[in-house]
């Protein structure tokens, strides 16, 4: 596959957003450079694997998540456990929480913090309502 004409993707992973135009979003997916994926993943490659700070993941085939010179995000997320979302229409991939972290947060009832917007635009974070029952209603058009 050649660097052919896609767009720039802007990539979520767990609250970390990431816009570089190294990171093209192609019909089979998303792409980036090699020296780009610790600034986009937090993740490196290496000789021995997947690597972030003292963790390695084994890459089973290396090739696998290659695509030309560049390396494929969805497979890399997958590797890591992740699940991973990409919609070329938007330029977004979505890149979500490893399984372990989503089953203990399924295990002790405990939602990740987040902040999202309140009505008049203004930031709100659920760790704000600690001590407080709260209700989240989550809507989608889709």
């Amino acid at each position: 596959m050649t660097a052919a004409p896609g767009r720039v993707a802007t990539v979520l992973s767990m609250g970390n957003d990431t816009t570089t135009n190294d990171v093209l979003l192609l019909e089979d997916g998303p792409l980036v450079d090699a020296d780009e994926l610790e600034a986009t993943l937090g993740w490196t490659l290496k000789p021995q694997g997947l690597c972030k700070d003292d963790a390695c993941v084994i890459v089973p085939d290396p090739e696998a998540i290659r695509s030309g010179d560049q390396l494929d995000v969805m497979a890399i997320a997958d590797l890591l456990d992740r699940p991973a979302a990409a919609d070329e229409k938007s330029g977004l991939v979505a890149i979500g929480a490893p399984r372990d972290r989503r089953r203990a947060a399924l295990r002790d009832l405990r939602a990740p913090d987040f902040v999202l917007p309140d009505l008049d635009g203004m930031p709100v974070a659920l760790s704000d309502h600690r001590s407080k029952k709260r209700l989240l209603v989550a809507f989608s058009s889709w």
